[in-house]
């Protein structure tokens, strides 16, 4: 099986991460989840990996320019991942071990300090080991954790991809 041109894989690459984002906002504003400080910074690096595979689209570069963004995409996805991992860490954390629950991000936002909020976003809190949901046994951060996997790899892909392409 041969892929698509690096160009279209870009496009399908981003119009996956817009659906994965759509179907975050879908659980949470139609499913009643509310995202804990993971969630969101999860959403913020789909987010910037549909941002890296559209300006690859758009931008059309040649071979190197194309295979630039390939790396781009694949370490966006796999910040993403570490973030991902970090949330299915905790979710199987011994619950004497999880970290205590903080405030909500709204309120860190507004009262604490930048630096703290970010923390929090980054390293999670007693919420982000809550499972609400799970599908095939696999709770949602783990399939994000997938979902960036397999983005990465392809975007990684299309280093290959970009065959006998002439320069533009």
């Amino acid at each position: 099986m041969t892929l698509p041109k690096p160009r279209l894989c870009f496009l399908l690459g981003f119009l996956f991460c817009a659906a994965l984002l759509l179907t975050a906002i879908y659980f949470q504003f139609v499913g009643g989840l509310e995202p804990c400080p993971l969630c969101i910074s999860q959403r913020i690096m789909v987010l910037a990996v549909a941002l890296v595979l559209l300006t690859a689209f758009l931008h059309n570069p040649g071979n190197k320019g194309m295979r630039t963004y390939a790396v781009a995409g694949f370490l966006t996805a796999m910040t993403g991942a570490f973030v991902s991992g970090r949330h299915v860490w905790l979710q199987h954390l011994p619950p004497d071990q999880v970290p205590a629950c903080g405030p909500g991000l709204e309120y860190m936002f507004r009262y604490f300090p930048l630096t703290d909020t970010l923390r929090a976003m980054l390293t999670g809190t007693g919420e982000c080991a809550k499972v609400d949901w799970t599908l095939l046994g696999l709770s949602m951060p783990a399939w994000v954790l997938l979902c960036f996997l397999g983005v990465a790899a392809f975007s990684l892909a299309q280093w290959w991809n970009v065959g006998d392409r002439a320069e533009a």
